[in-house]
């Protein structure tokens, strides 16, 4: 080991040798590697709040178990179920309380522009928290009285105005099907892909808004355990106690299910996908043609080489060490842009976008890669020529 260390410190650098002569060309390559990986860092940040911002809900819900209906598709789209079935699954031993949990989008006027916008609207008793967020929990008994709702201060839009009023204790109103509501609290959580905020009420508020729906049906049930039983094994049990109207997820299980959902079925999480893989195959692409420029601008000293008695192992090395410089040097901008374009991203979606070390190291791996397929791509023709025919 300490042998090939000490002949590795002996070996002429060529490669960065041959990319500092030509300097145009080493930052028109650097440009192009950097810009691959802007377009991977966007596209994978993008897909990466998609599914953050549509299952921080589904993670916020206050229960071990969770019923849905067997149409069910992701948050937005639930589907319901008959009531009925929470009261069946007290019979299971180890279920302690079950809750309705109401939820569907709904259109507002914005209280400021009064323009039309898409928000989730939830639903719930406020004697018994059905999310674990304490910001939420502390003001349930605002959202008691009718139509009073607690809105998301991360909604998509210009809400300054109006939450620095509810800040300070004023009445802030607004309209949600020719109904009077009032803001009578502030969260936190964010928007999603499907809707531009999030308002909480009672269950009787949510049922004032859609009075064509029934107490009766409900989007999810929530089962909370008593302590000592295991959420799988309980799960099991009632997936087979209850009729097949409903689907029974543990929590993880359904945030999963619905995770799976924006990755397998949603169009949006391919196109995110395919972004990433056309962004690796420019970058491929780019630094290809600077290799291979090189190699044919060089082609006389590498038939020097190898009349000398150099093997392929070698210049080939020679490739790839350049190669392995691009991908480390041109990932330094290709990092660093896309912190600043995150945060304009996030500022004007109200979308959880930020960079983080899974990401950056995955980038980081996809750029080694993209630039050894190039440098390999680009050493054909040293490994097949004769040193003559280089002359």
């Amino acid at each position: 080991m300490i042998a090939f260390i000490e002949q590795f410190q002996r070996r002429t650098p060529l490669g960065w040798l041959q990319l500092s002569k030509e300097t145009g060309r080493l930052l028109v390559a650097l440009s192009g590697i950097a810009f691959a990986d802007v377009l991977m860092f966007m596209q994978m940040g993008f897909q990466s709040a998609l599914y953050d911002s549509n299952t921080k809900l589904s993670r916020s819900l206050n229960a071990d178990i969770i019923l849905v209906s067997p149409q069910a598709r992701n948050t937005q789209n639930l589907g319901t179920f008959s009531r009925r079935r929470l009261y069946q699954a007290k019979d299971i031993p180890g279920v302690k309380i079950t809750q309705a949990f109401y939820s569907n989008t709904i259109t507002w006027k914005h209280p400021e522009t009064r323009k039309d916008t898409s928000m989730q609207v939830i639903g719930f008793s406020p004697e018994q928290p059905a999310l674990n967020l304490p910001e939420v929990n502390e003001q349930l008994n605002k959202v008691k009285l009718p139509d009073r709702v607690l809105f998301d201060r991360n909604s998509r839009g210009n809400y300054q105005q109006a939450i620095a009023q509810v800040e300070q204790g004023k009445t802030v109103t607004t309209e949600i099907e020719r109904r009077t509501v009032t803001i009578s609290g502030l969260f936190t959580l964010g928007a999603s892909f499907g809707a531009d905020g999030i308002l909480i009420g009672s269950d009787q508020t949510f049922l004032h808004f859609f009075p064509r729906r029934e107490a009766a049906s409900v989007n999810l049930g929530l089962i909370k355990l008593k302590p000592g039983y295991d959420s799988q094994q309980v799960a099991k049990e009632l997936a087979a106690y209850l009729p097949n109207d409903v689907r029974v997820f543990t929590h993880q299980e359904y945030i999963t299910f619905e995770e799976s959902y924006w990755q397998k079925e949603s169009p949006i999480g391919f196109i995110f996908g395919l972004g990433t893989g056309m962004a690796f195959v420019v970058g491929v692409v780019i630094v290809y043609q600077v290799l291979s420029t090189d190699v044919n601008s060089h082609l006389k000293e590498y038939a020097t080489f190898k009349a000398m008695g150099y093997r392929n192992q070698y210049l080939l090395t020679v490739v790839f060490e350049e190669a392995i410089i691009l991908a480390f040097l041109g990932f330094i901008p290709g990092f660093i842009l896309p912190i600043g374009l995150y945060q304009l991203a996030a500022n004007a979606t109200a979308l959880p976008i930020a960079m983080n070390l899974s990401r950056a190291t995955m980038v980081l791996i996809l750029t080694i890669i993209m630039c050894g397929i190039s440098g390999a791509i680009a050493t054909r023709k040293l490994q097949s020529a004769d040193p003559a025919d280089m002359f």
